[in-house]
């Protein structure tokens, strides 16, 4: 069974709703990434899912994960977990969400998913960045406001992962030159773009299916930023259905040279696992490098 704190800050949360005689009856240990650990929990009024962390450990993790899958939910385009509630309980911090029963993929699975993250793309804003910061991984992600995409992926994307690899001996000068030369060439190679509602971190361990049959996200990195980061990132641990990339091209016209531009922007979270796991990651980084 997961912190007691825990549990008795769910049957708080559910008493307040209105709810009494709230038992939790059973709880088994689930997936929850890396970072956290996540339990499947039965109670007297259905089954929910909850993750937790030392609260020391991630400042507000998951209050800013909360916050970004409603902002996704919002977008009322793609389906996202309901979200019940997060905070702390005790020396822990919990985020708790309807628990997503897996079930087979529908007809039309790959072609559905692209149509809907394009809807959700269509959501924009005036500028590149978000209203508070939140995590890529375990990662800090800086969201500062920018009116510029290149300006914006330079200073909050690169440059920070840069600096962190550095500092910590991971890169050396001649990366770092390599970088600082792909800079001053991106302002031509990246298309102009509206601020568009993104995932930030779409890889395929952080989506499900739910009991539609639908792509369900989850674990968001999001911010306003260009649509083509989250094509990217869908290729870069395996790739995701052709039918997927076909549908969204289809409802949201990706411009030519797409497929050229996505190795840049999967510099970022390349460089994030490079600061997280070790310089395992950096043959990747230099390659695409040397290639712009």
């Amino acid at each position: 069974m997961f912190p007691e704190s825990i549990q008795n800050a769910i049957i708080l949360y559910f008493k307040q709703q209105g709810e009494r005689e709230v038992e939790i009856i059973s709880a088994s240990p689930v997936s929850g990434g890396s970072i956290n650990d996540a339990f499947r929990i039965k109670t007297s009024l259905g089954q929910f899912f909850v993750k937790y962390n030392d609260a020391s450990r991630y400042p507000e993790m998951f209050e800013k994960e909360s916050r970004g899958l409603q902002l996704l939910r919002d977008s009322n385009s793609i389906s996202i977990p309901d979200i019940l509630t997060a905070g702390e309980a005790g020396s822990y911090a919990f985020l708790l969400l309807e628990f997503i029963e897996p079930a087979r993929e529908a007809d039309h699975f790959w072609q559905n998913f692209g149509k809907n993250l394009a809807a959700m793309h269509s959501h924009k804003a005036e500028k590149f960045g978000l209203d508070h910061d939140n995590y890529m991984g375990s990662l800090y992600q800086y969201n500062n406001f920018h009116d510029n995409w290149t300006e914006f992926f330079i200073v909050e994307r690169l440059e920070r992962q840069v600096k962190m690899a550095r500092e910590d001996g991971s890169i050396g000068r001649v990366d770092i030159t390599g970088f600082e030369r792909l800079y001053k060439r991106l302002d031509e190679i990246f298309p102009s773009s509206e601020p568009s509602l993104i995932h930030g971190d779409l890889w395929s361990g952080n989506f499900m299916t739910d009991r539609q049959g639908n792509a369900c996200l989850i674990d968001p990195a999001v911010y306003y930023g260009h649509p083509e980061i989250d094509i990217a990132m869908s290729t870069l641990f395996g790739g995701f259905n052709q039918k997927f990339y076909d549908a969204y091209n289809n409802h949201n016209p990706l411009e030519k040279g797409w497929e050229i531009r996505l190795d840049i922007y999967n510099l970022y979270p390349l460089m994030v696992h490079v600061n997280l796991f070790g310089g395992g990651y950096l043959g990747s980084v230099q390659k695409i490098v040397r290639k712009f």
